[in-house]
């Protein structure tokens, strides 16, 4: 039987896990969708759609959290991408499952890790991909995803940072709640004291770290690597949900209510009785709570 040719592992296999940071390696960084004339190509069918985002000047790691559809200086993708070994050149790609072959590409990418994640957390139920493109310096501010997160340096070098998900001295639980039923960020901040706390990756193509849903992360890309053939970073995060942060979700939806009457609840993953208890309830207020307002949830909400 031939051996795939593209493949992602564990640094430290017999100690592999979704439920904790963890570093690993791949040779996605070859694949031939990952070289930018590909992803250039990508942006062009994306950008009518608004999935090609961008960053706004002067953003910092400590910046809110946000992404605009167009580029604060007007330009047009192909003058984006022709410009795009320029410092400060930035551009990230959203969703890029909605085209077919890149869907492909993420169910490729997480083809090696699947038996662990449906082990640990049970059926896989939807695959997103996000990838960024810079040129030195350049940032991802500080905030969490709903998603679970394969991230892969393709090209260049960036160093991450990213914290315990469960450290609840970074981001606060009701900050995570809001979060995942109202898709806000308002109480997800950097602060200076949690710099310290943690796990810093280095990484360069080839590498690359994964990190559980909820887990507070940033970026930063500096100049110091940078070449005459080698200045722009590519990443891509191989993001998925499961019946675990589906059901964490469904325990957020009710501890929101809880709280309500005065109760402290806990948080997901703290009690699985308790988690049983809640979790039905939360679906119910779920999807009440989305109907009434005639707007659909966010991925993972309920």
């Amino acid at each position: 039987m031939n051996e795939k040719p593209f493949r992602v592992w564990f640094d430290q296999p017999h100690d592999a896990t979704t439920r904790r940071i963890q570093p690993l390696h791949h040779n996605y960084d070859r694949h031939p969708l990952m070289q930018l004339p590909a992803l250039a190509e990508l942006a062009r069918e994306l950008m009518p759609r608004k999935q090609c985002r961008f960053i706004r000047p002067g953003t910092t790691q400590a910046s809110d959290f946000w992404h605009d559809p167009e580029s604060p200086d007007g330009r047009g993708i192909d003058d984006i991408f022709r410009d795009i070994h320029k410092p400060g050149s930035w551009v990230a790609l959203y969703n890029v499952e909605a085209v077919p072959r890149y869907r492909d590409f993420l169910d490729e990418a997480l083809s090696d890790m699947k038996p662990l994640i449906e082990r640990e957390q049970g059926q896989v139920w939807l695959k997103t991909g996000f990838i960024f493109i810079s040129a030195p310096p350049s940032v991802t501010p500080f905030h969490i995803d709903r998603e679970n997160n394969f991230w892969l340096q393709i090209k260049g070098r960036k160093v991450m940072d990213v914290w315990d998900h469960r450290d609840r001295s970074v981001v606060a639980a009701r900050a995570v709640e809001e979060f995942i039923i109202h898709r806000s960020l308002a109480k997800v901040q950097l602060a200076d004291e949690h710099l310290g706390r943690s796990h810093t990756f280095d990484v360069g193509a080839g590498d690359g770290v994964y990190f559980p849903s909820t887990s507070p992360h940033m970026t930063r890309s500096d100049i110091e690597w940078v070449t005459p053939d080698d200045g722009v970073s590519i990443s891509i995060g191989v993001n998925f949900y499961t019946a675990l942060t589906k059901r964490h979700a469904r325990v957020h939806q009710a501890n929101a209510v809880l709280r309500k009457f005065g109760m402290s609840p806990r948080e997901p993953g703290r009690s699985a009785l308790g988690d049983a208890l809640k979790a039905p309830l939360g679906h119910l207020l779920g999807a009440a709570r989305y109907r009434l307002r005639h707007t659909p949830p966010p991925p993972g909400a309920y």
